[in-house]
């Protein structure tokens, strides 16, 4: 690894690159002095368990930073989904209600864990949305959503269950070993793998959070919002709970706390690549975490068609996005999940890399920060190399 900081008109670059990387390097800094306002970013990459990227750039923010996640957090929850069915603890094709016979309730009881991994239960969230505080805690969320009736008809559609989905596998979980998704990603992956990734903020950790900023969009990002319909009681509303201002929402302690396991994590992007590095590879020390069938499984598409929230197509494996369809230099077995303020994380099987990429102002127009797009492409052409 180089160490190395490059520094243009606007942004300074921090850290390391391995020999024939260099070339990430400059489109991170390219990509983030094109941003109008302050990146603040990471950048990691793991291939075949060995750190060949660690960067960082922008106010207030290292390699050891720990910036809110948002939704990458679900890779974490469903890592430990996957453990499960690969222990044969969990079973993909039982149904949900006969770990959890209350959520049998207004005609979900022929729904299986895989269609729950899926988006497909119609469970998005409530009418009208939850409290805020609600919104931290996992096992009112469930408790709430079980005997909810759901936006379509469950197993037939898909839609992004985009603030409750790990509650509602959470609880499957919790059924299944009596432990919580969050006390067996620390037990299981976070603890023992060495990883600055957290669904549950230790106190003492907090002078390293970073705190969310949200969008300052450019007059003409300002008029593309403004153009677009939004319909308040429309399903993306449910869906993210329209009530709730999520910058303000993590930035409070007692959230992330509570690390609730849809977009509670907070975490480095060195983080998020070592998470996924620790699945395809030996990592740490350690075996890899999942086996290649299990890798297949839960990366492979499960239901073909259009995101009844996104509208995004072939959106979903099991729990986890299918990153190619973002970035087609991926191979077909690529699995991950990105997060609200622009943070992105996957493994790709096909090339040996593991992504991780933060950044503490949202992005526009959410999701995955459009400079991943880039960065990706970068990352698989030098390791392909």
């Amino acid at each position: 690894m180089s160490d190395h900081s490059s520094s243009s008109t606007s942004i300074t670059v921090h850290g390391t690159v391995a020999a024939g990387y260099e070339a990430v390097r400059d489109e991170f800094a390219a990509v983030l002095t094109e941003e109008h306002n302050e990146p603040g970013a990471q950048l990691a990459v793991y291939r075949e368990g060995r750190l060949v990227v660690d960067l960082w750039a922008g106010d207030g923010i290292d390699g050891d930073s720990l910036p809110a996640v948002f939704s990458s957090t679900k890779g974490a929850a469903h890592l430990v989904v996957a453990l499960l069915v690969q222990d044969g603890t969990l079973d993909l094709d039982r149904t949900v209600a006969s770990y959890w016979p209350e959520f049998a309730a207004e005609g979900k009881g022929q729904l299986t864990l895989r269609e729950l991994l899926g988006h497909r239960s119609g469970l998005i969230g409530i009418e009208g949305g939850f409290p805020d505080a609600d919104l931290a805690d996992d096992r009112l969320l469930a408790a709430r959503l079980a005997g909810q009736t759901p936006f379509w008809e469950p197993g037939k559609e898909y839609g992004y269950h985009a603030l409750v989905i790990g509650a509602l596998t959470g609880e499957v979980v919790r059924r299944a070993t009596g432990r919580s998704i969050q006390e067996l990603f620390e037990e299981r992956v976070r603890a023992p793998y060495g990883l600055d990734l957290y669904m549950g903020h230790p106190a003492g950790l907090e002078p390293r959070y970073v705190a969310i900023r949200p969008l300052n969009p450019t007059p003409e990002q300002a008029a593309e919002m403004a153009a677009r319909p939004f319909d308040p009681k429309g399903l993306k509303a449910v869906a993210f709970n329209v009530r709730t201002d999520m910058v303000a929402w993590i930035n409070q302690p007692s959230v992330r706390a509570l690390g609730p396991a849809s977009v509670g994590g907070i975490g480095s992007a060195r983080a998020l690549a070592g998470m996924y590095a620790a699945t395809l590879s030996e990592f740490a020390g350690r075996p890899p975490l999942l086996k290649p069938e299990t890798r297949t499984e839960f990366a492979r598409l499960g239901l073909a068609g259009t995101d009844r929230v996104t509208e995004e197509t072939d959106h979903f494996g099991l729990g986890f996005e299918r990153p190619q369809m973002v970035y087609p230099c991926l191979g077909e077995g690529a699995f991950g999940h990105c997060g609200a303020a622009g943070s992105q994380a996957f493994a790709d099987p096909a090339s040996g890399i593991a992504y991780g990429y933060t950044r503490r102002r949202f992005a526009f127009p959410g999701g995955a920060a459009p400079e991943n797009e880039r960065l990706v492409a970068a990352v698989v052409k030098a390791a392909r190399r």
